[in-house]
């Protein structure tokens, strides 16, 4: 490889700890991507998967979110049972986000007790989308939720307004409609799924 190498420290510290992508890299040290590359095999770092480097361009602070091993007794508590709520009412068909959907203001505030408390996820990172029948006022509805949870309606997708003959026995159980919690985040959702099968 022509011109003078590149260092693995100098990689390691670029590519790895600071996660610039090979031709942000490329940029810093004006050199070509295929020299970049080329040393980044040289010295055996791997190269991050297309999956991985679209993860860290969207999270290039690092994880939104910590694992924090319970210590008290509450807090174990707390773990096992938002890890049983997201294996009951999860969604985890879904492959890169959290998702839980739940008619109870009360399960949805200790599942997002969890999150905050276990898995320390940022606050900005949660999303809600809140789905009610067509005989139900949208507007109330997202007011009770927003007032019970003390978030902001900006947290909130569109309400999605279903007739209310179509989800049968869902229509018997809310006056408020489905509230669903996001978290768009693979690695977050993968390591939910992880203890899981580790609880099996």
């Amino acid at each position: 490889m022509r011109g003078s190498p590149l260092h693995k420290r100098l990689l390691e510290d670029l590519y790895l700890a600071k996660r610039k992508s090979a031709h942000e890299i490329a940029s810093v040290l004006t050199c070509s991507d295929h020299k970049v590359d080329y040393w980044l095999q040289k010295h055996n770092i791997p190269k991050r998967t297309i999956s991985d480097a679209v993860y860290v361009k969207r999270n290039p602070f690092g994880d939104p979110f910590s694992f924090k091993k319970p210590r008290t007794g509450k807090e174990w508590f707390l773990f096992g049972m938002g890890m049983g709520l997201y294996w009951g009412e999860g969604n985890r068909k879904n492959k890169t986000a959290v998702r839980l959907g739940n008619t109870d203001p009360d399960l949805v505030k200790k599942f997002l007790e969890f999150l905050d408390t276990i898995y320390q996820v940022k606050k900005e990172k949660i999303r809600f989308g809140l789905q009610v029948f067509s005989d139900m006022a949208p507007g109330k509805a997202l007011c009770f939720w927003c007032d019970h949870l003390r978030v902001s309606p900006k947290k909130f997708g569109k309400v999605i307004v279903t007739p209310a003959r179509s989800i049968g026995t869902y229509r018997e159980k809310t006056k408020y409609g489905v509230l669903t919690v996001y978290v768009s985040n693979k690695k977050l959702r993968d390591a939910l799924c992880q203890q899981i099968e580790l609880m099996r």
